[in-house]
């Protein structure tokens, strides 16, 4: 079960390599390619809160990566907010 639905044909990353998606090292070349199709992604918005919510590990969800999710889930807790 899916904690959020995804809007059905929304998201541009279906239709890349899910390598660009989930490199084996994590560097600004390496995730630029899925960060810029984020950018583009009408899903956007909703795919990082949904990656945010699962506290998603791995990977470029939402058009950030898993270092900068940690980095927001520890200035969101700092700052008080859920």
């Amino acid at each position: 079960m899916e904690l959020f639905p995804p809007p059905a044909g929304r998201h541009l990353c279906v239709q890349a390599d899910p390598d660009d998606f989930f490199p084996e090292r994590v560097t600004a070349a390496s995730t630029a390619y899925a960060k810029a199709l984020c950018v583009r992604c009408p899903s956007q918005p909703e795919c990082l809160q949904q990656a945010l919510a699962r506290r998603e590990e791995y990977g470029v969800w939402g058009g950030l990566d898993e270092k900068e999710r940690r980095s927001l889930r520890r200035k969101t807790r700092a700052a008080g907010t859920t």
